[in-house]
């Protein structure tokens, strides 16, 4: 009976989470100067954060949220501070290690714990994807689609979100792959450190 909406979730989800934004840049970085079991534990507190937008989507919190300037100004500022935060790190570490072609010479978050803390935290404090789960809960699924469903949907796309960024781990964590982003040593934290910070930006500039 909900196959349509569920379909035309499914799709708009497919669309978000494809597009390039802080969730792909943490998990990539984590799982190139890690490999990939860091990038899949990374991935998997990034499916998590999925289901806290959803959660406060059914409890109708998120249009709270947007209807609160203070609140989500709030919001938004937190996640481009830990972005920036995160970006500075990779900088840090360009400066420190500079010229260093080693794998060791990087500095993610490698613990189990703290790649999931770190995914959760990227995709749970971003604002776009308050944005966008509200529009999803409002405009795609209906009111009268039952509670139930909803979480159902919230399921499939924490379960979908972590398994594409799997695949993004186990594409960028592959030898071959990694050593080729590693040639440049130190200079792949710069880059990461400058794309993260810019993605801060973004959020702070064009997130109404």
């Amino acid at each position: 009976m909900y196959w349509g909406e569920f379909l035309t979730v499914a799709i708009a989800h497919l669309f978000a989470v494809a597009s390039p934004g802080p969730d792909f840049a943490v998990v990539t970085r984590q799982c190139v100067a890690a490999g990939t079991k860091t990038g899949i534990w990374t991935s998997l507190g990034v499916g998590a954060g999925i289901l806290l937008h959803v959660t406060y989507c059914i409890l109708g919190v998120a249009l709270l949220l947007s209807q609160s300037p203070s609140l989500f100004a709030l919001m938004k500022y937190l996640a481009a501070a830990y972005l920036i935060y995160l970006g500075l790190q990779s900088i840090r570490a360009f400066l420190g290690r500079a010229g260093s072609q080693k794998v060791g010479d990087f500095s993610p978050e490698t613990g189990i714990w703290k790649a999931f803390v770190l995914g959760f935290l990227t995709n749970g404090l971003n604002p776009k994807a308050t944005l966008f789960f509200l529009a999803l809960f409002t405009v795609v699924v209906g009111e009268s689609t039952p509670t139930a469903v909803q979480i159902l949907y919230g399921i499939y796309l924490a379960v979908a979100t972590f398994l594409w960024f799997t695949l993004v781990s186990k594409l960028f964590g592959t030898s071959i792959v990694r050593s080729w982003l590693l040639k440049g040593g130190a200079w792949f934290e710069l880059g990461m450190g400058v794309v993260l910070i810019l993605l801060a930006l973004q959020i702070v500039l064009n997130t109404a």
